[in-house]
């Protein structure tokens, strides 16, 4: 039986009343700031089919400033986030995995992402924009991470403006900052696999070496 498909977006209040989304564990969240720590993990997120993707800059303030960012860098799988504290080195190991056509990058909200990075001269392939995967539920307009998790699985996404605007370049990064940054990219994954489970997923997802290895995941559909 074909499941019911919402045609609009729960509204903020009703958002407020669901139950919070539950983030990873902190002891599943790995903060990475040096070449050593990146190649203890080589093998682990080169075996990875669908990498959650997001980014977090030092905010600017002053008019004309430009931004120096990403100063942090976040991929997740559905056991684990990884937080990069950006630095050339870390830039030049993490390039490969940005370049793949055989991992898939899912991510909301990654236009200026993919800006930033271009300035950097990375190159991103096999990256999906989920904002744009929610078609089949009558929503023409993209559809941000927030709703998303209320429409698929009925949580309130919590989104502090305090920390999205604060030090993403800090040497050492706060417990909430660390929590918000690993959801950030944590929760798209959980969404791809949802849309793929429902088979929701726009047919020209990339075909990658690895896809064969992409399941629904009981995670993500007991959420």
């Amino acid at each position: 039986m074909q499941e019911l498909l919402p045609t609009i977006l729960p509204s903020k209040e009703h958002i407020q009343t669901l139950p919070v989304f539950k983030n990873l564990p902190m002891q599943q969240i790995q903060v990475i700031n040096s070449l050593e720590q990146c190649h203890a993990l080589e093998q682990e997120l080169k075996s990875c089919a669908v990498l959650g993707f997001d980014s977090e800059s030092k905010p600017t303030f002053k008019v004309g400033e430009v931004s120096t960012g990403p100063h942090l860098i976040q991929l997740a799988t559905l056991d684990k986030a990884y937080l990069f504290q950006m630095k050339p080195a870390i830039w030049t190991f993490l390039a490969p995995i940005f370049a793949s056509r055989d991992q898939i990058k899912v991510g909301f909200g990654l236009k200026n992402d993919a800006h930033l990075f271009r300035k950097k001269g990375i190159e991103l392939n096999n990256v999906i924009e989920l904002s744009k995967c929610f078609g089949h539920f009558g929503l023409k307009n993209p559809v941000g991470l927030k709703n998303a998790m209320a429409l698929l699985f009925q949580v309130n996404f919590p989104k502090s403006k305090r920390i999205s605007t604060s030090n993403w370049a800090r040497k050492n990064l706060t417990p909430a900052q660390i929590d918000y940054a690993a959801a950030d990219a944590y929760a798209p994954v959980l969404v791809f696999e949802e849309l793929l489970r429902r088979d929701l997923l726009p047919k020209d997802i990339p075909n990658t070496s690895l896809k064969l290895r992409i399941r629904p995941s009981s995670k993500a559909a007991n959420l």
